[in-house]
Order: C-alpha cells, then sequence, then structure tokens
C-alpha cells in the first residue's frame, strides 16, 4: 500500500521567477516559495506549465528546482515536474530532482509527434527509473498536450510502484472519478482546473494542484479546508468569487501568468513577466490587472462572511 497521505491539500502550480531582465531569479524565487508557505499551502508543483517549463533550459528548471528546495526542504511536499519533449533531458531532470530529495517529480506525455500508449509508458517508466526512490505523478492536460491518458494507460502505469498518482488537468470532472476508481485508495488524484475545484475535490480529487493557486492562496486554502469540513456551501460561495477572479485574469490581452505577476508586483512583490511568445503585460491591460487585485482583495476580505 503506498502512502499518499501526505499529498493531500493545495499544491500551487509555481511560477518561473525573472529579474529585470528576463532571467530566472533565484532570490524571487526564494522570495515567492516562502510567500506560499506563510500562506499555508500543503505543497509546491515545480516546473509544470505554470512555470512555463517548455520555454526554460535544463539548467533553468535546475536552478528554480534548487531555489525552491532551498527555503521548502522540511517545510512543504514538492513535486518537480521534469517532462522535456526528448526523454534524455526528462531523465537528467528526473536525476537532479531526487538528488535534491523533491517527493515526487511528475510528467506530461512528449508533446508534437502523436505516440502510441505503448511509447508513452516506456518514456514515463524510464524517467521514473532516473528516479528510483522518487514518487511519480502522470500529468493528464490533453487540451496542451494532445494526449489523453486512458485509464488503459493508466492500468498499465500502475505496474510502476513509484506512480502514485494522476495531476488530472482535463476539463470533464468524470476523468477524476475514473482515475480514482483504477487507483484505489494507495493512489492520489489532484483536481487540475481551478474552476471546478470544488466538483473535483466533491467526486474524488484528494488535492488540488492548480495554476491561479499563487495569486490567491488564501481562497484555496479555504476552500480546501471547508470542503474538509463539511462545509460545502461556504466551499461553494469561494469557488464562484474564484471563478469570478479567473473569468477577469483570462478577459485580459496578456498570458494569464502575466497577469498574475503583475498583480504581485503592484502588491509589492515582482516576479518578473512571462517569457516570450507568451504575451506581457501592456498598457491597455492596466485597468484590467488593477481590477483583478481588486478581486482578489475582496474576496480575500470577504472570507469570513462565506
Amino acid at each position: 500500500m503506498r502512502n499518499v497521505e501526505k499529498y493531500k491539500g493545495i499544491f500551487p502550480a509555481f511560477y518561473a521567477c525573472y529579474d529585470d531582465e528576463g532571467n530566472v531569479s533565484a532570490e524571487r524565487t526564494e522570495t515567492f516559495v516562502q510567500y506560499l508557505i506563510d500562506k499555508g499551502v500543503q505543497g509546491l508543483y515545480v516546473n509544470g506549465s505554470s512555470g512555463e517549463c517548455i520555454y526554460l533550459s535544463v539548467e533553468e528548471r535546475k536552478l528554480i528546482l534548487e531555489s525552491v528546495m532551498k527555503v521548502a526542504r522540511g517545510k512543504l511536499v514538492i513535486i518537480a515536474h521534469v517532462a522535456c519533449n526528448n526523454t534524455k533531458d526528462s531523465v537528467e531532470l528526473a536525476k537532479h530532482a531526487e538528488s535534491l530529495g523533491v517527493d515526487a517529480i511528475a510528467s506530461i506525455p512528449p508533446i508534437y509527434f502523436r505516440l502510441p500508449d505503448y511509447a508513452i509508458a516506456d518514456y514515463w517508466n524510464t524517467i521514473s527509473e532516473a528516479a528510483p526512490n522518487t514518487d511519480f505523478v502522470i500529468y493528464n492536460i490533453p487540451q496542451l498536450a494532445g494526449v489523453n491518458l486512458t485509464v488503459k494507460l493508466f492500468k498499465e502505469m500502475r505496474k510502476n510502484p513509484r506512480v502514485i498518482g494522476v495531476k488530472n488537468s482535463s476539463m470533464p470532472i468524470q476523468d477524476i472519478q475514473m482515475f480514482k476508481a483504477e487507483g484505489g485508495d494507495d493512489c492520489v488524484i489532484f483536481n487540475g482546473p481551478d474552476e471546478q475545484f470544488v466538483g473535483g475535490r466533491a467526486i474524488g480529487a484528494a488535492a488540488g494542484i492548480g495554476g491561479t493557486y499563487g495569486a490567491m492562496p488564501e481562497l484555496f486554502v479555504a476552500m480546501d479546508q471547508a470542503i474538509e469540513n463539511g462545509q460545502m456551501e461556504r466551499a461553494r460561495k469561494i469557488q464562484y468569487r474564484v471563478n469570478e477572479i479567473i473569468y477577469a485574469i483570462c478577459d485580459c490581452k496578456a498570458n494569464l501568468y502575466a497577469v498574475i505577476k503583475e498583480v504581485h508586483r503592484l502588491n509589492g512583490m515582482p516576479l518578473g513577466g512571462v517569457r516570450e511568445p507568451l504575451y506581457n503585460v501592456t498598457d491597455e491591460d492596466r485597468e484590467k490587472v488593477q481590477k483583478v487585485r481588486e478581486l482578489i482583495a475582496a474576496a480575500i476580505a470577504d472570507l469570513d462572511t462565506f
């Protein structure tokens, strides 16, 4: 029986933190980790989609993870996304992550070329073998990766004793139910779509990993606690406010992570922009970014009333 209890709770998908010249900043990374620790999150998901992983070099991803671990070791559960679009670099990142003592590594399937299930399984198992003492999480995000995790492939991957669950970012909420049914009690399913956190938890997800958690960690921590306490009406009300904020973020022309980082900058914690070709905040978005900032502040202030 695998021990998955430590993977419950709120896991912000960590943002790539850059200096003013657009280089990875160890200092800003460490500051953001401490900020999230102080907000009461249970863990971090590092170098995933929200971390702009496909636009970073192997060395940059190593630096980010090293900076995260410098602050988070012993304080948070760390899942390091190590997938690259080739096995060699992915293996290198997996070995590096294990050497730093992360709790788990994770991987999307290779993108662009559509590989058969057996090739994807070989890819994941080879990465996992490079970190033999570390748990492995499958990252299912078909809308971006172009590959959908099937129950058949998940069943095959469960033969690997290090596979402890799925970060499920597919939109059909019943996928969580299917993976939970296949995985059983020693498997953790992470809800991916932030807009349906309550629904995902209700149908079987034990935790959440999300790209907007870092913008409003207080709201997701409160929502998760409400669910744990059986306060579903409170959780629903918080979800509605979270979704209002997400819609406002997505109404901007800039990439959503650029918007979130701009909110943090306005609040006194600069994290840099986003790496091109992702679109940064321009003057035409300033008013909308301010609206996002105000919506987040108002929702946090209203937590006691939900």
